[in-house]
């Protein structure tokens, strides 16, 4: 079992920048790690992925260029490095975690293991 826990949001003006980080519980070397969000009213969205070893990142359009996902398999932690905030990127921000074989999921569902969520709140 893991567990994955959140830390690093809170309230940043437009175009600052924020870092959020994602610790697990248990060795996650093995998993693909994703960062998802959810704004009130949306349904949860795909913001970025990681492979297991860090070597291939996916993005949604509306980050890319912005954010950097990126892992630390010796200390079980995943982070993602927000620049360039928008509005828009007001949420509360999941990390999660999957064991699956296969290539980094872009789909909620895929995932199996999630943390509480943090919020990233950007003020105009």
């Amino acid at each position: 079992q893991v567990q994955l826990v959140e830390s690093g949001g809170g309230l940043v003006q437009a175009g600052g920048s924020m870092g959020l980080s994602c610790a697990a519980s248990g060795r996650t070397s093995n998993a693909i790690m994703g960062w998802f969000r959810q704004a009130p009213g949306k349904e949860r969205e795909f913001v970025a992925g990681i492979s297991r070893g860090g070597s291939s990142k996916y993005y949604v359009d509306s980050v890319r260029g912005r954010f950097t996902i990126s892992r630390d398999n010796a200390k079980n932690t995943v982070f993602l490095q927000m620049n360039s905030l928008k509005p828009e990127d007001t949420a509360v921000y999941y990390c999660s975690a999957t064991f699956r074989l296969g290539p980094v999921p872009t789909i909620a569902g895929r995932y199996d293991y999630w943390g509480q969520g943090t919020q990233v709140t950007v003020s105009s």
